[in-house]
């Protein structure tokens, strides 16, 4: 199978919609902050965003609660051409834990993170239906951690399921990664430095040892 670009597949899409006068409505999965901080740029010159913040592999609370204040503040002190509003999901993470129930000691970026993009993607998928948007899609590209082809190949399937269009995505191309550190710099963001779950945590702190 050929490798796809998918940013060039974006930027096809974007074009498209800007010739037929559009400003479509995007459902935007959110992991963090810092991480929608370059994703919000750049898309919200072409769409009216609904950023839906859910991460119920998110441990602990506390981090949860920290997370969401910060792109709650990130939302409110951006400035963009469309709006852009925010919905919080369920914080559950007994659903995290039994998806994630057998696959604990997979390593960091197998199967289990797979199955995590998907819970957190068939639940934007779901609503992004039920509300009528346009696209969905998921911030978790930017990550230079994160398997976007896998991302994108989720994202399509879930697509097709929910009748809904998948935007495909690897926000880190274009230095956008790179564009993620400078505003989290700017707005002052809380930078985490684990994924989200306790086995990214377990594995952070192994690093350090």
């Amino acid at each position: 199978m050929a490798n796809v670009n998918y940013q060039k597949e974006l930027e096809k899409l974007i074009e498209k919609e800007q010739k037929e006068g559009r400003v479509p409505r995007l459902f935007l999965h959110a992991c963090c902050a810092p991480c929608s901080s370059y994703v919000l740029e750049y898309l919200s010159q072409y769409f009216s965003i609904t950023v839906f913040f859910y991460n119920p592999n998110i441990s602990p609370r506390e981090e949860y609660e920290k997370r969401v204040a910060e792109i709650k503040r990130l939302i409110g002190e951006m400035e963009f051409k469309n709006p852009v509003e925010l919905v919080e999901g369920e914080y559950e993470p007994q659903d995290f834990f039994a998806m994630a129930k057998g696959l604990e000691d997979v390593p960091e970026g197998g199967e289990r993170c797979f199955r995590c993009y998907r819970m957190r993607m068939e639940e934007t998928a779901r609503l992004a239906a039920e509300g009528g948007y346009d696209y969905f899609t998921t911030t978790l590209s930017i990550s230079p951690l994160k398997n976007a082809a896998k991302i994108n190949e989720i994202g399509q399937e879930l697509g097709e399921i929910y009748r809904v269009s998948h935007l495909p995505s690897d926000f880190k191309k274009k230095n956008g990664y790179k564009r993620s550190v400078e505003l989290s710099h700017e707005y002052g963001l809380y930078r985490q430095n684990y994924c989200g779950c306790v086995f990214s945590k377990k594995l952070c702190n192994s690093d350090k040892m």
